[in-house]
C-alpha cells in the first residue's frame, strides 16, 4: 500500500526522535521572494472584486527521509492554499504505509488550515512531517 511514486491527497509520517512541536524550518509561509520559473499555467477564476485569480501548480522538492523520499505538489488560487498532493511518500513497508495512512491526512488539513508550511510535525511521524514541511515550503517558495 503507497509505494514510493504513488499519488495521495494527503501529507507523510514516519517514526523518530524528533516528537511535536513547529517545525524548525528557517523559511516558513508563502515567501515573497521574485517570481521563478515552474509555477504552471493557470485557469481564471473571477474574485470578489471582479479580477482573476490564477490557479497554479507547484511542485516541492522531493525530500529525503530516513524511511524514504517525500514530495507534495501545491495548488494554489491566487495566493490561497487549494489543494496539496502527496507525489512520493515514505515507502520503508507495512508500518511506512500505516503511518503514512494516518499523517499524510492530518499534515494536509493542518497546512490547509494554517495557508502556510508552518504546522505542527504529527507525532510519532517525526521524519514523515519534517519531509512533508520541507517539500511544501519548497513548492511555496517558487509562488
Amino acid at each position: 500500500m503507497g509505494g514510493s511514486g504513488s499519488m495521495m491527497p494527503t501529507t507523510p509520517s514516519h517514526m523518530g526522535t524528533m516528537g511535536t512541536g513547529k517545525s524548525t524550518s528557517k523559511k516558513t509561509g508563502m515567501g515573497s521572494g521574485s517570481k521563478k520559473s515552474g509555477m504552471g499555467s493557470g485557469t481564471g477564476k473571477k474574485t470578489g472584486t471582479g479580477m482573476m485569480a490564477t490557479k497554479r501548480t507547484l511542485t516541492g522538492a522531493v525530500e529525503n527521509t530516513q524511511y524514504g523520499p517525500m514530495q507534495v505538489q501545491v495548488t494554489l488560487t491566487g495566493t490561497k492554499i487549494t489543494e496539496i498532493t502527496v507525489l512520493q511518500h515514505t515507502d520503508e513497508g507495512t508500518t511506512s504505509a500505516q503511518i503514512d495512512s494516518t499523517a499524510l491526512p492530518k499534515l494536509t488539513a493542518e497546512a490547509l488550515a494554517a495557508q502556510s508550511a508552518r504546522i505542527d510535525a504529527v507525532s510519532g511521524a517525526s521524519y514523515t512531517s519534517s519531509g512533508y514541511i520541507q517539500s511544501l515550503q519548497s513548492a511555496l517558495d517558487k509562488a
